[in-house]
């Protein structure tokens, strides 16, 4: 198979996935410093003004899943998840990557239906609001709106999505390293031949 076939879609993915996963990562700093400035909160008049508030801890939830699904596409390319890679690491190059490729095929089906389950699951989310959340719309002058679930479902959801086209990349990466071998054109990965973004080109 001429490897031109395979630069092409492994360097738009690459490409694309490298950037939506920059903004995954400011995204997911700013989700981070609110959950912690809510929970500061929540514990300050918990604890030392002895009435809790209704809010925070949904809002420190709702972060918490959104940070999740950003983060988790981005972790997944890095090689950043927890793994047993003693196996791999015994084996040469182009065995590991046949393993390699036939886990990522299996979390290829598993997340693609992940994503179809999900779209139900987030749909149902239109049917019901937050407890405590709302949108201010008080502030200029309207009636406040309780947040539709739907926003805080929506983050896993996505973040399958995301963790799909990372997957689907991994996938190209390991068929080019099955026919790469041990050459010098293989991608040289601190992850051996789980490729991650480290050493992508």
């Amino acid at each position: 198979m001429p490897l031109g076939i395979l630069n092409v879609p492994i360097a738009v993915l690459g490409t694309i996935n490298r950037f939506v996963g920059a903004w995954c990562r400011g995204l997911s700093v700013v989700f981070i410093a609110v959950m912690v400035l809510a929970i500061l909160i929540q514990v300050f008049f918990r604890y030392v003004i002895g009435n809790a508030l209704p809010w925070p801890d949904e809002l420190a939830r709702f972060c918490m899943l959104w940070m999740t699904g950003l983060m988790a596409p981005v972790a997944y390319r890095e090689g950043g998840f927890v793994a047993i890679d003693m196996l791999p690491d015994m084996l040469g190059r182009r065995t590991a990557a046949a393993l390699a490729l036939i886990l990522f095929i299996v979390s290829l089906l598993v997340l693609v239906m992940g994503v179809k389950l999900g779209l139900k699951h987030v749909n149902s989310g239109w049917l019901f609001s937050s407890s405590s959340l709302k949108i201010p719309l008080h502030l200029i002058g309207m009636k406040a709106v309780k947040l539709k679930l739907v926003y805080m479902y929506s983050s896993l959801w996505i973040g399958l999505i995301l963790l799909t086209v990372v997957n689907i990349e991994l996938i190209l990466r390991s068929i080019r390293g099955l026919i790469l071998g041990s050459s010098a054109d293989a991608d040289e990965s601190s992850n051996s031949v789980f490729v991650t973004d480290s050493g992508a080109n």
